[in-house]
């Protein structure tokens, strides 16, 4: 299921109330070989909760609200549809401001062993190598929290199912799965330091052609453009934009359009036409119908609503 806030995972069955051990993070765990998963249930307002794994952990809300500090940085709201990556032995301080019996909180906590993600790592720079000399497959502490997509939601509900399963091979595939999903994070959190304007990487192949993309986003982009940029055939640019972000060059150009029609349709008396042409799309119709694929509603919609 798809929200604002990203894609919903199916949340499991609330445990028993005889069952509670407590009602702030009430804590039920299921362990395999190379990971954990915990899920966590609280029924009354709480604040400051703390919370540390030895292990780094992938953590994604089921129900309810929290709000998170980490970091020392501000506290930020935190809903189903979301996952933040936290570090090994990084301290988490959670606060319940609306659960109760009647609207609990429910978030899972996937702690992953340290070594099998060396391993992982190693795998992917040794077997698919990143374009550029100085260029690896590796986590990013900086970029924590995300909207679900597609990929990462369908990998961590595999996971829950996985590890509530009695399957003999449940270890295996746990093992296949959390491999899918590294990527996807690392795909994730090289989009986010895009969006956030932290991408500063100038040895890497995806430098040039963020930059270009940026710099002609109001122009007509088309793969031609970028992989003459890259200096690549177009098939093999496709396959290492691909491996780069987990999207195609098309999908990016379209969201970083998006982006800027945003932006654009906060001046409340902006035509939609204009915004089209703005953005390179000579057909209105075909810019109205992208921008409602991606945000769900018109671009005359989100305007009504900005304003």
């Amino acid at each position: 299921m798809n929200s604002k806030n990203g894609i919903l995972l199916n949340a499991p069955s609330l445990s028993k109330e005889n069952s509670l051990k407590t009602l702030v993070e009430n804590r039920t765990i299921h362990t395999l070989n190379h990971c954990e998963l915990n899920i966590f249930e609280t029924y009354q307002e709480a604040q400051k909760v703390p919370l540390k794994f030895n292990d780094l952990v992938v953590t994604s809300m089921l129900r309810g609200k929290k709000v998170m500090h980490l970091f020392d940085n501000e506290g930020f709201e935190y809903l189903p549809g979301e996952t933040v990556i936290i570090p090994s032995n990084v301290e988490m301080k959670i606060d319940f401001p609306e659960a109760s019996r009647q609207n609990p909180t429910q978030c899972l906590a996937l702690a992953l062993d340290h070594t099998k993600i060396s391993e992982i790592l190693n795998l992917l720079n040794e077997k698919y190598p990143k374009e550029g000399s100085s260029n690896f497959w590796q986590l990013n502490s900086r970029n924590y929290f995300f909207y679900n997509n597609v990929e990462l939601a369908t990998s961590i509900q595999k996971l829950i199912k996985v590890c509530l399963s009695n399957s003999i091979t449940k270890d295996v595939i746990a093992d296949l799965t959390l491999q899918e999903m590294l990527i996807q994070i690392i795909q994730l959190q090289t989009q986010k330091s895009i969006e956030n304007n932290t991408f500063s990487d100038k040895n890497s192949s995806l430098f040039p052609i963020i930059s270009y993309i940026k710099a002609n986003i109001h122009s007509a982009i088309n793969l031609k453009n970028l992989s003459d940029v890259a200096n690549m055939s177009t098939t093999a640019f496709h396959r290492f934009f691909k491996k780069e972000l987990g999207i195609t060059p098309i999908e990016f150009i379209a969201q970083e359009k998006i982006k800027m029609a945003k932006t654009l349709l906060s001046e409340p008396n902006i035509h939609i036409n204009e915004v089209s042409y703005e953005l390179g799309y000579e057909d209105s119709n075909y810019f109205i119908r992208l921008f409602k694929k991606h945000e769900g509603i018109t671009p005359k919609q989100y305007q009504k609503l900005a304003n």
